[in-house]
């Protein structure tokens, strides 16, 4: 279909958020590149926001948004949920602090209610971040297992840390054969032994995944997957049933990385709607509602590999060590289970247990009705995603079964609707993911569908006819 390209969408955004942009040349004397997480960034610069409530944003230029970034999916109850901000006071006021320093009764609490959700979790142990509940999880594996080399999917992202960093989101001409991808580092500065011991698989292929599973049976101790590719594109349960009975036969840590899809593809995540028990599962965004924090939980006998009582710790330098440090699994964090992280945690899930399915039928309301404007204006393309997050992909004229899939859909028409939106009250970082939260209502869905229908008219206006 061709393709009637009215007005320049990037030069109306810069127009409209001039705020914006005096603010990044501000933050550049400061930062490098103006940002503290690339993440933030994107061409010609970020928004910056001032203010946020429910499911809106507000810029620095009095624009105001509906949000569904969510903060990469964090936000599942929206900006400022005022049963969270009760919680974390309460919490402050009950204890009179926000930090022990030692064990609490919190740890436990909040413990008891994920494995209530997430049966696979025999033990956990909290972390800052879900970057380092899939560090803690590799160190777990490793420990369990002897082996050190690990697996990942092309396509996927566990954490920006060098063992992990590869063939996040590689060049198709330089990433190989589809069925035998190569391993590429994603960062300058990476030692080059990563790309020899982090092996690379391609995502729902279960026939070549086994075939290099079997080649590096010795040395591979884990595999990690998202089970929904950069929290839209689903493994075909075929795909994952066959992937854990490999991993099982050839004694390799079987690892969910569900920082993405937990509480957003239901309380259980993604290991419910498979049914499928992995021997580890990391947490994190989501169950935090915005504050920092990650899970790592799984099999009994892998997770006592970090208890204390195995082995001493790593700072006790008093002559009465029970054994040395290779007998040791070490973990740590002065921040790990923070009390007032957890009592917001606790909050989250109270407004999830009563309100999640209401959220599910908001994203289905909201991915039928993109769908339906595309078909409107005869765009091929598709809401594609499951639970309360998913992707628009344009041109996709076979199933998304993985990355390569992704990179043959139109991409740069799908960036020209994104900044479009911007300029109509739309907020999705351009190129990423829809997350909807609690806080979405059926007058955003509406606005937000309409919008969808405006922009739709401008790029492909006559098209059609």
């Amino acid at each position: 279909m061709a393709v009637q390209k009215v007005e320049h969408p990037i030069l109306d955004y810069k127009e409209e958020t001039p705020s914006s942009q005096a603010f990044m040349e501000e933050a550049e004397e400061v930062m490098p590149g103006g940002v503290t997480a690339n993440i933030k960034y994107f061409e010609p610069h970020p928004v910056v926001m001032k203010h946020g409530k429910g499911s809106k944003l507000t810029d620095m230029d009095e624009n105001e948004y509906i949000d569904y970034l969510m903060s990469y999916g964090s936000l599942v109850t929206g900006h400022g949920h005022e049963h969270v901000k009760k919680a974390i006071m309460e919490q402050m006021d009950r204890d009179g602090t926000w930090l022990f320093g030692t064990p609490h009764y919190l740890e436990v609490e909040m413990g008891k209610r994920l494995q209530k959700h997430f049966p696979s979790m025999e033990l956990l142990r909290y972390t800052n971040s879900g970057t380092e509940a899939t560090l803690l999880s590799l160190r777990l594996a490793a420990a369990h297992t002897g082996k050190h080399k690990i697996a990942k999917f092309e396509g996927h992202y566990h954490g920006g840390y060098d063992q992990m960093l590869v063939s996040v989101s590689p060049s198709v001409r330089e990433a190989g054969n589809a069925d035998a991808p190569y391993s590429l580092p994603e960062s300058k500065g990476m030692h080059p032994s990563h790309a020899r011991n982090t092996i690379t698989l391609p995502f729902n292929n279960l026939k070549a995944c086994k075939k290099i599973l079997l080649q590096h049976k010795d040395e591979i101790g884990a595999v990690m997957i998202e089970p929904v590719q950069a929290g839209f594109i689903p493994a075909e349960k075929s795909f994952m049933k066959g992937l854990r009975q490999i991993t099982e036969e050839l004694g390799m840590v079987l690892i969910f990385d569900e920082v993405k899809t937990g509480y957003r593809t239901g309380l259980g995540g993604a290991q419910n709607i498979y049914g499928i028990k992995p021997d580890l599962t990391a947490l994190g965004k989501a169950i935090g509602g915005g504050y920092p924090v990650g899970v790592v939980g799984g099999k009994k006998e892998i997770m006592m590999h970090s208890a204390p009582s195995q082995g001493s710790d790593v700072f006790d330098s008093s002559q009465s060590k029970r054994s040395s440090s290779k007998d040791v699994l070490f973990h740590s964090g002065t921040y790990n289970g923070h009390p007032m992280i957890l009592a917001a945690g606790m909050a989250v899930l109270d407004i999830l247990e009563k309100e999640l399915d209401d959220v599910l039928k908001q994203t289905e309301k909201l991915k039928n009705g993109i769908n339906e404007k595309l078909r409107k204006y005869g765009v091929q393309g598709e809401a594609v995603g499951i639970g309360s997050i998913f992707s628009v992909v344009l041109n996709n004229k076979e199933k998304i079964r993985n990355y390569r899939d992704l990179q043959k859909t139109d991409l740069a028409t799908r960036k020209e609707i994104d900044f479009r939106l911007l300029g109509k009250g739309i907020y999705v970082k351009p190129m990423n993911r829809y997350s909807v939260s609690t806080a979405h209502s059926d007058e955003d869905i509406n606005q937000t569908l309409d919008a969808y229908d405006e922009v739709l008219r401008e790029v492909y206006e006559g098209a059609r006819f």
